[in-house]
């Protein structure tokens, strides 16, 4: 595997994208006023129309959760240039990371899901499948997901741009938490909009820990495959997979065993990997010099 240690990470922290330069602060500013006026400038009317505080807002396209996507971007080739855009491109197929990366991105949200699942068989409590009369909806659900259902509008903003300089300025763990916090106050609107159905009159906290969590996990699969973009996106989507095909967390037992067992996960990679890299080695992607776990040879 090639070492991604020059490249992507210096004195202990990440730097992903453009070496030992620290962001400036109005940049990370400018990508979270962007980010959210995109999303609220849409999804707000809609909001205000469904709790009767305005009559009407003409119907626009639902292009409304490609802000961040669209804000990272933006600032990316504003502050970097194409150079920059090519940079952000190269990391969306970067598959120069151990194997085992690739697996927990993949599994470790569904292995997570049917433990709980497991749990309310034994009480009688299941939810409802939405693939129980069709297993052609598990993966065609995955699909639409990945490319409509949250990672690809979100990941090129979130892990894209603005979680570099949160861990230059806070560390990997601290850094998390604050982008997590943004991501999960990004969602707000949606908790007022009828059609929303898996955030509307659903408590707010359950988002919002869940998503402050999966912010700390998935910058520490990010920060051991060197900043691959391709493992943001597809870990994204078995987050949201998971959720959508088994829907643990419609029922309150679930939701507890759910995001108790988030928060342990959470806990313990923080105490092994150390909360201001998440690396196992200060300083690199874990085994970012051993060529024989590189995804494109044998784990």
């Amino acid at each position: 595997m090639r070492d991604g240690s020059k490249s992507r990470f210096v004195n202990g922290r990440p730097t992903t994208r453009t070496g030992t330069d620290r962001t400036p602060a109005r940049h990370l500013v400018l990508f979270f006023v962007l980010a959210f006026a995109w999303s609220w400038g849409l999804w707000g009317p809609q909001a205000l129309v469904a709790q009767g505080v305005i009559e009407g807002w003409p119907q626009l396209p639902e292009v409304a959760a490609f802000g961040p996507s669209v804000a990272g971007i933006v600032v990316i080739f504003t502050t970097e240039g194409r150079a920059g855009l090519r940079r952000l491109a190269r990391r969306t197929v970067d598959v120069g990371f151990a194997l085992r990366w690739l697996l927990v991105a993949l599994l470790l949200f569904p292995l997570i899901t049917l433990i709980v699942v497991a749990v309310l068989w034994t009480q009688g409590t299941l939810p409802t499948f939405p693939w129980a009369d069709d297993l052609v909806v598990l993966p065609a659900a995955f699909v639409y997901i990945l490319l409509l259902g949250g990672p690809l509008q979100e990941e090129f903003g979130w892990r894209g741009y603005a979680l570099d300089p949160l861990q230059t300025r806070l560390g990997a763990a601290g850094g998390s938490i604050v982008l997590g916090v943004a991501w999960a106050l990004w969602h707000l609107p949606l908790f007022f909009i009828p059609t929303q159905t898996i955030y509307y009159n659903r408590p707010m906290w359950g988002l919002f820990l869940s998503v402050v969590l999966l912010s700390v996990l998935m910058t520490w699969v990010y920060n051991n495959t060197g900043g691959s973009l391709l493992v943001m996106l597809l870990m994204h989507t078995t987050f949201n997979w998971s959720n959508g095909m088994f829907p643990v967390l419609e029922t309150d037992l679930g939701a507890l065993l759910f995001l108790g067992m988030m928060a342990i996960l959470t806990v313990a990679v923080v105490l092994v990997w150390g909360p201001t890299t998440l690396l196992r080695e200060r300083g690199r992607p874990d085994d970012a010099t051993a060529g024989s776990s590189d995804i494109t040879g044998d784990e």
